[in-house]
């Protein structure tokens, strides 16, 4: 069992501006930066509906990844975005966990998101309703609430395999933990309960929490192998060890 300590979120998060940009959550109105309020939200995302600003937010993304990767394909832009996103998501959820022991709310008609900033992504939370920060209310609002849809999103529209975003989701989670340091003991403590949920069961290895697909980065010109990736070197240097 994870113990929090308990402390009441401020109306700008400000204790989570420390642990680094991925964390950072700024909130509608709380601050004298422009509004973002002409942003999709992200249910407009997952929904794959039309926003007056951008089109379909996630194709413009991809674009915009795939120009400034070089990618050779969309599909691997899609899965790089994918990625970004999913750490986002997770640093904030448990930054919140760990620095006030709860989370706010975080539905998707309460993100809004800006496909044309660069990363990592720029999020804006409308509204502060509290919850708890536990494993099972993170894993409700991020993995059922976000990434579920989002992968649904991005296997059909990309073709990628569902193994390759869930993989990406649960490198996403180890990411976060890494980023908080010597701070991440209770946020490891939650990863570990997250990482046995049935979505991400099984996408890391149990004991060196190496992946068990692959992102496809190395497909991108210079590209090469992550730190968690389940090839050891960038297939076509050494056999593959598993596929994408």
């Amino acid at each position: 069992m994870v113990l929090l300590l308990f402390v009441d979120l401020d109306p700008d998060l400000m204790a989570l501006r420390p642990l680094g940009g991925f964390f950072v959550l700024r909130t509608i109105g709380s601050t004298a930066e422009a509004s973002p309020r002409a942003l999709p939200s992200l249910a407009q995302v997952y929904e794959n509906r039309s926003s007056d600003v951008y089109g379909n937010p996630m194709t413009f993304r991809v674009r915009k990844v795939a120009a400034a990767l070089r990618a050779p394909e969309p599909r691997i832009a899609a899965s790089i975005a994918h990625l970004g996103l999913a750490a986002r998501l997770w640093s904030v959820a448990l930054g919140c966990a760990v620095r006030y022991g709860r989370i706010p709310d975080l539905a998707p008609h309460r993100l809004r998101w800006d496909p044309d900033a660069s990363a990592p992504d720029d999020l804006w939370l409308d509204g502060l309703l509290p919850l708890p920060g536990d494993a099972g209310t993170i894993a409700e609002v991020v993995l059922r609430g976000h990434l579920e849809p989002l992968a649904a999103t991005l296997h059909t529209e990309y073709r990628l395999a569902t193994g390759l975003l869930w993989g990406n989701a649960g490198s996403a989670l180890t990411g976060a933990v890494r980023q908080l340091g010597h701070r991440s003991t209770v946020a490891r403590d939650l990863a570990a309960e997250l990482l046995a949920h049935p979505l991400l069961e099984g996408t890391l290895d149990g004991t060196t929490l190496r992946r068990r697909s692959c992102c496809l980065y190395y497909r991108l010109p210079g590209g090469g192998v992550c730190g968690d990736c389940c090839f050891t070197r960038a297939p076509g240097s050494s056999p593959r060890g598993a596929s994408g």
